[in-house]
């Protein structure tokens, strides 16, 4: 990763998609089919920038604990 990035970019949508629909870090781990860890989850809401490919899970896993179909844009300022 480029270190001239800021890696903390404050909260994301994704806290306001998750707290807006009842569900927890928890519900999102539990939802995955992939290795998706509780860290992971809270770096996410948090802010930390994320690889593609853990946003990819994070997108999945809230996308199966949901019901409902979100793209990256939505849940991440930076994606």
């Amino acid at each position: 990763m480029d270190d001239s990035l800021p890696r903390d970019l404050g909260e994301q949508p994704l806290a306001r998609v998750l707290a807006e629909r009842g569900l927890t870090a928890h519900d999102l781990v539990r939802a995955s089919t992939e290795q998706l860890t509780h860290k992971m989850v809270a770096r996410a809401v948090k802010g930390r920038r994320l690889t593609p490919n853990v946003q990819g899970k994070v997108l999945r896993a809230l996308c199966a604990a949901s019901g409902e179909r979100f793209e990256l844009a939505q849940l991440f300022d930076y994606a």
